[in-house]
């Protein structure tokens, strides 16, 4: 199956078991996603991730985390640069998703990163997703 824009299938992946309440996710493996993946951890959206190999195929499976009485942690994905129109910012334009609440995925020369370690380091990118 060709999937034409994968980082919204898996921001879709796992939008989709989180309204549904499930544990975990399965996202078929890429380096950007393992990246983003990586990112949701350390911003304390996700409990875990891992890769699994199936085969020829490589997954990452992650473990959804929900707060007290099933409330999700997650409250909003949304894809911000699309493979038919590409978004980028400068380092002095880069987003605050809900005034800091929330974390701006980039895609920078130095990698994938959140929009305040862009701001540390001053430098800007694609501007890939916002989470809150």
């Amino acid at each position: 199956m060709l999937i034409t824009d994968p980082i919204a299938d898996m921001l879709t992946r796992i939008r989709n078991a989180l309204t549904a309440k499930h544990e975990d996710v399965l996202v078929p493996a890429s380096m950007v996603k393992k990246a983003i993946a990586e990112i949701l951890l350390d911003e304390g959206y996700i409990k875990s991730y891992d890769i699994r190999e199936d085969g020829v195929a490589k997954y990452i499976h992650i473990d959804l985390k929900y707060g007290p009485n099933k409330q999700r942690v997650i409250t909003g994905l949304k894809r911000i640069s699309k493979p038919g129109l590409r978004i980028y910012a400068r380092k002095d334009q880069l987003p605050k998703v809900l005034n800091g609440l929330g974390i701006a995925i980039i895609s920078t020369s130095r990698g994938i990163m959140t929009d305040r370690e862009a701001r540390k380091q001053g430098v800007g990118g694609e501007v890939l997703a916002y989470i809150w």
